[in-house]
């Protein structure tokens, strides 16, 4: 590509300050993620912040166990620190029994960012069959009758067949397993389930419900609502974030252009609307009654970037640049003293002021797992993306 050449010095300004901006964000973030490394026993995993300010932690079962061995690997790859490549080997080993666990949709959130990465990392190929078996049993929680992937609820329920939006995360394992074992049937369901998702949970805006729920029999939508959201016609900034993450990796693995097209949908909403705050870091909602004083979402704001930079690959001219823009603004608004914790503060998370499950009162204002985790990624790509053009 030539687009070094026709930018401006003032381009060049700017993508230097960004670059050294997110190095050094990433050279503090080793010690702190070793600090926090130290501060958890080996059988839990950092999940967030307790009422009271303590380390709030949880076993391997929680859908946030594979975000912090997934870090480690990043800032392994990052640092190419032998001490972070023995961290994230032992985490990542500490969930491995989450590869049969059928209770929960999670699994690919578990298992390919953890396993997922080691194994693109390292190469470590005893992570295959573990991958593998952790794909089959994400398939149990399909039915065909429904054409989705069940996210919430027992597998053969007769009533409520609830899907979020966050389930297109999940879909990555699934595109990986076809490839890696050559069954079709990953694949399959994989594009089944996005483009169900695609019919019945996206507004004619671009924006997206948060949970379906569906007859079990017939695969009739029966309601949708939010669980996590302000309201159920609300767009709840976390879940549009999965989702333009879900359609952009589903393009990349399909090469198929409604993925694209639906992905370039959903930015559009989320990089034009008139509730997006100049640093481009979203309200927990996009309709929250309180804005502008409304709660920021950090991991929502993560997400997104992450989404955006991979997305700004896929399109051309003045989509290119917006979405890279906006990438950049969110990076650069996360790594400041706003967002950005030092070492030795916020339990040594990386970021402060996410917000998990408002209606709940639950994970409010705190640091997140799966909030360092995209924003560590985000970075990671941003680099990657500098070296490619």
């Amino acid at each position: 590509m030539l687009l070094l050449a026709c930018t401006t010095e003032k381009d060049h300004s700017k993508l230097d300050k960004l670059n050294q901006i997110v190095q050094q964000s990433l050279d503090k973030a080793i010690p702190q993620y070793i600090a926090l490394e130290h501060s958890v026993p080996d059988t839990l995993m950092p999940r967030s912040a307790n009422p009271d300010g303590s380390l709030m932690t949880n076993e391997s079962g929680w859908w946030t166990s594979g975000f912090f061995p997934g870090s480690l690997w990043y800032l392994y790859e990052y640092s190419d620190q032998d001490t972070l490549l023995e961290l994230a080997r032992k985490r990542t080993h500490q969930i491995e029994e989450e590869k049969l666990n059928i209770f929960d949709h999670d699994i690919g959130f578990k298992m390919y960012c953890s396993y997922g990465n080691g194994l693109r990392i390292s190469g470590d190929t005893s992570y295959i069959p573990i991958l593998l078996q952790s794909a089959e049993t994400l398939t149990k929680r399909f039915k065909p009758e429904v054409g989705l992937i069940r996210s919430w609820g027992e597998i053969d329920g007769e009533s409520d067949y609830l899907v979020i939006v966050d389930n297109m995360m999940n879909l990555e394992l699934l595109f990986w397993a076809s490839r890696q074992s050559g069954d079709q049937k990953y694949y399959d369901i994989a594009v089944s389930h996005a483009d169900n998702t695609i019919k019945n949970h996206y507004r004619e805006d671009g924006s997206s419900w948060h949970v379906v729920d569906y007859n079990p029999e017939t695969g009739e939508v029966t309601t949708k609502k939010t669980a996590q959201g302000y309201a159920d016609n609300s767009s709840w900034a976390r879940g549009q974030s999965w989702g333009l993450y879900g359609y952009v990796m589903c393009y990349r693995e399909t090469e198929l252009q409604r993925y694209l097209d639906h992905a370039v949908k959903i930015a559009d909403f989320l990089v034009n609307h008139p509730n997006l705050p100049e640093d481009k870091v979203p309200f927990w909602d996009f309709n929250a009654p309180d804005i502008p004083d409304a709660l920021r979402d950090a991991s929502a704001g993560a997400i997104m970037a992450s989404a955006l930079i991979e997305l700004s690959d896929y399109v051309d001219g003045a989509k290119k640049e917006q979405y890279l823009n906006t990438a950049e603004t969110i990076i650069q608004t996360l790594s400041s003293e706003e967002y950005r914790a030092e070492e030795g503060e916020n339990n040594n998370f990386l970021l402060m002021h996410s917000v998990g499950h408002k209606p709940a009162n639950s994970e409010v204002d705190v640091p997140l797992s799966y909030a360092d985790y995209y924003y560590i990624e985000a970075m990671m790509r941003y680099l990657q993306h500098n070296q490619d053009i």
